[in-house]
């Protein structure tokens, strides 16, 4: 089925892109939430209507990831864990654990965007790129340290 997408999606297209989809994803997904629309001429008028507002919404969005990417650069997170021997971690740092420690220093950031490219296992300094809007990534300073006994 041809649809035209109304917002970028991963993997699928750009927004107002013409993409060719299984019917069963364009009917009980992407229509639905209205991210797409069917692929007719009358439907093509209406998301050049819808790209120009697009553009505008875009730059904005550019510009605040652009503002919030400068702020992020200079944030630097703790995450203490247990370790075992060799400075090995018994439980993996993930991006949903980065997620909340963003979020108690007053940054909402989706744990889909803070793009790790595995688990962090051992103690050590880590830069974490956080993919805030198309090529704007914010690298965040992570430090992994031993939990002490109290």
């Amino acid at each position: 089925m041809e649809i035209i997408l109304r917002e970028t999606i991963d993997n699928l297209g750009q927004a107002g892109q013409v993409v060719k989809v299984a019917n069963g994803y364009a009917r009980n997904y992407l229509l639905p939430k209205k991210l797409a629309y069917l692929a007719t001429p009358g439907n093509l008028k209406v998301i050049e209507f819808e790209r120009q507002s697009l553009l505008r919404k875009d730059a904005k969005h550019q510009e605040d990831a652009e503002k919030l990417r400068q702020t992020l650069d200079a944030v630097e997170i703790t995450i203490r864990r247990k370790v075992g021997e060799q400075n090995a971690l018994y439980g993996a740092v993930t991006n949903g654990d980065v997620a909340d420690e963003l979020e108690k220093k007053g940054f909402q950031i989706e744990k889909r965007k803070i793009q790790m490219e595995d688990h962090i296992k051992t103690v050590g300094e880590f830069p974490i790129p956080i993919r805030l809007f198309k090529d704007v990534i914010a690298h965040v300073k992570l430090k992994v340290e031993a939990e002490t006994e109290a």
